[in-house]
């Protein structure tokens, strides 16, 4: 009896202290995003997503983070495709040609956990090292470059994890037809299709909110780029300025940009959730 009792006990303080945890994230969330909405909705004006700063924007005048948004937009958008071209690879190659347990298998997936959780400022540093060998300035291209090295671990790791769940009965399938390796591979990328719209949007969630792997690499600059070797503004970094700036009309400013750019990562995860529940649905 005594033992049961204790085991009650303990089980009671660990849902006490997942309950306290739970509340403890929840409330940091709701104050986070209660903070964002308190000091930004009163600045946020069709002006702010509609112009580029004009003279004088950062000293409180008149204008607008368009370009930050479109920088963005433009930095994010590309660096996800670059890696997803060379991400895409990497996963089947390491599924399909690779023997699962060999050592190479298991190293391969040692070194991407390793990459996925190095500090995005360390892939700046190489990025802009990169950037100095070859002559190329602080540009879109430059940033282009950091969240590339940055997101290839996330889609091969997400895209890694995605294999896992095809069924060995549909592997099995597909070599007892005759398929070669490649043929296969193109049957694991149709079934895990939705999974892997859900890997781009978290590359693209993480390309578009990182501000210390662009600030050596990307510049600023007021005007919307139109081509890969001019500088770049970026929503973090947006708002990294405008809140050094003393004058209170562009520190609310900078709060009006963070809830544009949580608006947008708010899309990312809605659109994130719909493709895992239809994965989920495609694998039943």
């Amino acid at each position: 009896m005594a033992n049961i009792s204790k085991r009650l006990q303990k089980e009671k303080i660990a849902k006490l202290l997942m309950q306290l945890s739970g509340i403890l994230i929840t409330g940091s969330l709701f104050l986070i995003l209660g903070t964002i909405l308190y000091k930004g909705l009163p600045h946020m004006t069709w002006e702010m997503i509609s112009q580029t700063p004009k003279g004088g924007f950062y000293l409180g005048k008149s204008g607008g983070v368009l370009n930050a948004i479109i920088g963005s937009l433009y930095l994010a958008g590309l660096s996800t495709i670059l890696a997803t071209l060379i991400g895409i690879p990497i996963a089947i190659y390491l599924h399909v040609y690779v023997r699962q347990g060999t050592a190479i298998s298991r190293f391969s997936k040692l070194l991407f956990d390793v990459l996925f959780g190095i500090p995005s400022i360390v892939y700046g540093a190489i990025a802009f090292s990169i950037m100095v060998f070859f002559g190329i300035r602080a540009s879109l291209l430059g940033g282009v470059i950091t969240i590339t090295l940055l997101t290839i671990p996330i889609v091969v790791r997400t895209l890694d994890e995605l294999l896992r769940t095809i069924p060995q009965d549909l592997k099995h399938v597909t070599a007892s037809l005759g398929a070669t390796r490649w043929e296969s591979a193109k049957v694991m990328l149709k079934y895990i299709r939705p999974g892997l719209f859900t890997a781009l949007l978290l590359a693209f969630g993480r390309a578009i909110g990182d501000v210390a792997g662009v600030m050596l690499t990307t510049g600023y600059s007021d005007n919307i780029p139109k081509y890969l070797d001019e500088p770049t503004a970026t929503l973090p970094l947006a708002i990294f300025f405008q809140l050094s700036s003393p004058i209170p009309e562009v520190q609310g400013r900078a709060y009006a940009s963070a809830l544009i750019l949580t608006f947008l990562i708010l899309i990312i995860v809605l659109c994130t959730h719909f493709l895992s529940s239809k994965q989920k649905k495609h694998q039943t």
